[in-house]
């Protein structure tokens, strides 16, 4: 399997990107950028203003939350998905604990995104939709 195609996998498992389709998910890919991180390198720190949405390809991260570790993202996992959605303080700190390589979207290329191709915003929609749904059933357990 190509790095695109495995790109391509893991954007559709964001639930956030989860109604796009193959070919929706190769523009996202198309404006996105590949950033090698190296170790201990803070890539989101909670409480300041994120602009940017990060799916790691390879490595690990550490996640915290008020200076304790609450987390750890590896290769496939996603996060700041909802820095491309609203311009509000990061609710935790990712660090990279080994070399990472990870794929970034900013905010303004997911803008263009919606700009430019119909339909894009409402299955957006519908990918927000189902996260929310999601969490609510968590939160009833």
């Amino acid at each position: 399997m190509s790095r695109r195609d495995a790109f391509l996998d893991h954007l559709a498992q964001v639930p956030l990107f989860s109604a796009l389709s193959r070919k929706e998910l190769a523009l996202v890919a198309r404006r996105a950028e590949d950033v090698n991180v190296d170790p201990g390198r803070v890539l989101v720190s909670e409480g300041s203003t994120g602009s940017e949405f990060f799916v790691i390809i390879e490595g690990d991260a550490a996640v915290s939350r008020r200076g304790r570790k609450i987390a750890t993202l590896g290769p496939g996992d996603a996060f700041g998905e909802l820095a491309l959605l609203d311009k509000a303080p990061r609710n935790a700190t990712v660090t990279a604990q080994t070399a990472m390589e990870v794929v970034v979207l900013g905010q303004r290329e997911f803008g263009g995104l919606i700009d430019e191709v119909p339909g894009f915003a409402r299955k957006l929609l519908a990918g927000m939709a189902r996260r929310l749904r999601d969490a609510d059933a968590k939160s009833v357990q």
